[in-house]
């Protein structure tokens, strides 16, 4: 492992944004430090694609399966149910060897999606049976809270009670924008917060970002989306943002986020820090 090689532990290089030039995204990102990329799905017409993307690059694309609490379809986007998972679940246990994660998963209550209590117990459904899941193949959990429910504030707090009484112990918070007290929590659990390059866009987050201790902080991109700018394309090389941006906000060297923020993606994900030492 060289010094100063980050590890994205969050982004989409199966969507749709890099279709066209996803081998130049790579290669890109690599020159740039790029070591590791931990791809997630959100539905399971990306199971395919992520595992060929980790055969093709072996040494750097990290293949993660997961079923998104909310789901594109021909009228839009709507509420996750259980039949979407169903067919799925097959391709967990034909690829198990292949995944390093189970993600991206969570829920997502935002009304406009979700406007009933049945589709919000269906999402939790779905949520438990990924964990399931994941202690069944020893896999950390990629996951998120989306709450713009003013109903609803304690969602991110009743989440990581939730993972802590179905016993996950290795969990990666994407992009977590809740207090820092809900944050905290999730701290004394041993979860992990990351956050893609997004956050420069304003200060909203420096206060959580400096409660969260290094040590339970990854960086991610969440490429293609997030990015500096909202209108541009996000791509993993800009994960140097976010780890920047970080040690600025936490009054610490570029060097010292980036090395401590690589050890946590390598502690949360044994199996990328297997792949990466047989290099």
């Amino acid at each position: 492992m060289e010094k100063g090689w980050f590890i994205d532990c969050h982004c989409h290089l199966t969507a749709e944004e890099f279709r066209q030039d996803i081998n130049d995204v790579i290669e890109k990102s690599r020159k740039a430090g790029v070591q590791a990329f931990v791809s997630v799905t959100e539905q399971q017409s990306e199971f395919e694609e992520v595992i060929d993307l980790a055969e093709r690059y072996p040494e750097s694309v990290m293949a993660c399966f997961g079923i998104h609490p909310i789901q594109g379809s021909a009228d839009g986007h709507r509420s996750v149910t259980v039949q979407d998972l169903e067919p799925a679940l097959p391709f967990f246990e034909k690829h198990k060897d292949k995944l390093v994660a189970i993600g991206e998963i969570g829920l997502d209550f935002t009304p406009w999606f979700v406007s009933t209590s049945q589709q919000c117990e269906e999402q939790q459904k779905v949520f438990a049976l990924q964990l399931d899941i994941a202690k069944q193949l020893d896999l950390p959990v990629l996951y998120f809270v989306m709450n713009r429910n003013v109903h609803s504030r304690s969602a991110g707090r009743q989440t990581i009670a939730f993972l802590k009484e179905q016993g996950i112990q290795n969990a990666l918070l994407h992009n977590f924008a809740g207090r820092p007290s809900v944050a905290l929590e999730g701290v004394q659990a041993g979860f992990c917060f990351s956050f893609p390059p997004a956050v420069t866009r304003n200060d909203q987050r420096a206060k959580l970002i400096r409660q969260i201790p290094l040590e339970n902080i990854c960086l991610e991109t969440d490429s293609p989306s997030l990015g500096p700018k909202k209108e541009e394309r996000n791509e993993p090389e800009q994960i140097r943002i976010s780890c920047q941006y970080i040690a600025a906000v936490k009054g610490l060297s570029v060097e010292t986020v980036c090395e401590v923020t690589t050890h946590n993606a390598l502690k949360l994900f044994p199996k990328v820090h297997q792949r990466l030492k047989q290099q």
